[in-house]
Formats: C-alpha cells, structure tokens, sequence
C-alpha cells in the first residue's frame, strides 16, 4: 500500500469536519440576522488579512507594523478604480470585477515596492519601518480628496459579475428568503477565504514554506544551503500584501463607505493580536484569530446591557470596542506567557494528550496475562 494511500483515512474525520463546516456556514445567510452576517464578513475579510500577515510574520519571521496600509490600498484602490468622476471625485469608472483584480494588484506593487526594505530588515527594525507605511498612507487619505474623498471617504459601487449584482438590488430570493448585499456577499467572501486559505496551505506545504521556515528559524543556516534569503524575504512581503488588499476590497464591500480613521495603527495592532491568539505560522490559527478578535466589538456591543463592566458608547464607562481591546490583549499576553503555539497550539496539545491516552488504556477485550505481556 502506497504512502499516499495510507495517509487517506487519517485525512477523512479532517475533510468530514471541513465539509461540515462549509455546510453550516452556507447555510447561516438563510438563519441569521442582519447583525451576525455583517459581523462574519468582517471576520472573514480579516481571516484572508490574518492569513497574509501570518505568510510574513508566523512563517518568515518577518514582524510588519504597516497591515493596515495595504488594506487602505485595497479598499481605496478599488473605489476609484470602479468609482465614477463627479462631486469632486475622481474615479476610473472600470468593470467592479476589473477594478477588484487591479486593486489587489495595486497591494501587491505596493508591497514591491516596499520589498527592498523588507528584503533587508528584520525583527524590530521592519516592524518600526513598515510603521512608517501608517503615518504616511494616514497622510494620503486624508489629503488626497479626489481620489479618496478625504476624512469623509467614499462610497463603494457594489460588484457586478456577469450582470449579477452584489447590492441590495435587485434583490435575490432564495428558499422564500430574501438575499440583499448582506447575503450575497456571504457567499462570496466564504469562496475567496476558501480560496485564500488552499493557496496559503500549498506554499506552506511546499517547498517555499519550508525555506520559509528555515529563513525563519535559522537565517545563517538558510543563506548555506542556497536559500536565497532576501528574495525569499521580497516575495512573501509581496503575496502578504495581495492578501491585505484582497482583505481590503472585502471590507469596502461590506461597509459600503471608505473611511481613512479604520486603517490606522490600531488595525495593524489588531492584526498582529489575530496570529498571536490564533498560533502563529498556521493558516487555521489565523482564521481563529480573526474571528475572535474580530467578532468581539460587535457582540459586545450588541450584547453590552447584558454584559458586566461594559457600558453603552459614550455613557463615560468602559465601551464595547475598550473593552474587547482590553480582553485580546490580556489574552495575547497570557498566550506569549503560557500558550506560544496559541489556540492551535492548545488544540494540538490537547489532541497529542487525547492520542497518548488512547494508547496507554488497555484494550477490553485483551486477557490479564496479555495485558501484563
């Protein structure tokens, strides 16, 4: 029997509980409210952000302050790509699904642009460089009104595919349920994480991921073998920005309104907590990341008359949003201390114990003296 052979029945309960999953989240848009889905597009725009930065920071060991700016890249490039002049504005007026693939593209020159830096630094001198990326797109943003719209932002054109679109008209009806912007962009976002997520596993699983690894664990090692480090380094600073505007132009979509003050330093701070939490150099640690951190702010303002300590936004008390912050970074630094593999690390930890117990538990139906033997 071949390896490859031998290795499927491992995999099955792994592509049973995958299947599971797409099906239960498939089948949300038609349970739940408007509030949760709105929630879970964000998460879902920040798993595909999370998973671009863990490409950077968990398996490279590249630490970059500067998500967010890509993320504004995305967002804002592809408004003015599909936007339409007028109004003071200016906009390129292309097909929304061209101007999605070009502001992708946009992040991703960005991120080559960047690269030179980021094929030099390392540790805490790219974090402090590519912070410099925040100051300076918070500069733009706010500065470039005709293509930004200045501290107003402005308004995302819903995407069009094929004569299909993903506004709010006309509207869908699906199982008597009725599909507007927020359930039609479920769907979407849930193919692109899926998508995201199986081309993020197939560098890890190859050959760029462990000269990634090495780069990341043994720099000096890395450079003797062959790896060329700094190419390397250029590369995946590239493909993580591609994923943060990829992220972006989700996010767009789901707020429907551009606005500079989100893409500041604490959504980069938000980010790097999103890997931390979820394990750093995993795909999946990155999608739990993400949700957890970003579905928070929303439950806990949704839920805060319920909830002890929090207080509605501006009664002068502890707000939904300071007090999410408050709980992740109190996690982040519990898992520094305690869980340096994160919430994936917990899960393999608790699944090796589970497995080691299994085996040491004699077998019922094995006689005394065989057990003894």
């Amino acid at each position: 029997m071949s390896e490859r052979t031998s290795s499927l029945p491992a995999a099955a309960p792994k592509l049973a509980a995958l299947a599971a999953g797409l099906v239960v989240m498939a089948a949300i848009p038609f349970y739940a409210e408007a509030f949760l889905l709105q929630a879970g597009l964000f998460a879902m725009a920040a798993a595909i952000g999370a998973i671009g930065l863990n490409l950077l920071t968990g398996s490279t060991g590249q630490l970059s302050m500067g998500h967010a700016f890509f993320l504004a890249v995305g967002a804002y490039g592809y408004v003015y790509f599909a936007g339409d002049s007028g109004h003071e504005l200016t906009g390129l007026g292309l097909p929304t699904p061209v101007a999605a693939v070009l502001a992708v593209l946009l992040a991703g020159i960005a991120g080559g642009l960047f690269s030179p830096i980021a094929g030099r630094l390392r540790g805490t001198y790219l974090g402090i460089a590519s912070l410099a990326l925040i100051f300076i797109g918070q500069h733009i943003l706010h500065n470039a009104h005709a293509v930004t719209g200045g501290a107003n932002g402005r308004d995302v054109p819903p995407l069009e595919i094929a004569g299909f679109s993903f506004g709010d008209t006309p509207e869908l009806v699906v199982l008597q349920v009725p599909f507007r912007a927020l359930e039609k962009l479920w769907f979407l976002a849930l193919v692109l994480l899926v998508l995201a997520a199986w081309i993020a596993r197939g560098i890890l699983n190859g050959r760029p991921g462990r000269a990634m690894n090495t780069i990341r664990d043994h720099e000096i090692a890395a450079g003797v073998m062959g790896v060329p480090v700094a190419r390397y380094r250029a590369a995946v600073f590239v493909v993580s920005s591609m994923y943060a505007g990829l992220a972006g132009v989700l996010l767009a979509m789901a707020f429907r309104r551009t606005v500079p003050d989100y893409f500041g330093l604490l959504l980069s701070l938000e980010y790097l907590a999103m890997i931390v939490i979820g394990g750093l150099g995993t795909v999946a640690g990155a999608v739990i990341g993400a949700v957890f951190v970003s579905m928070l702010p929303p439950l806990f303002t949704r839920y805060a008359d319920g909830l002890p300590l929090i207080a509605a936004p501006g009664s002068g008390g502890v707000s939904p949003a300071e007090a999410s912050r408050i709980l992740y970074g109190a996690i982040v630094v519990a898992v520094v201390l305690f869980l340096p593999g994160g919430l994936m690390g917990l899960w393999h930890r608790l699944r090796a114990s589970t497995a080691s117990r299994r085996k040491s538990t004699p077998s019922p139906r094995m006689k005394p003296e065989e057990q003894a033997a």
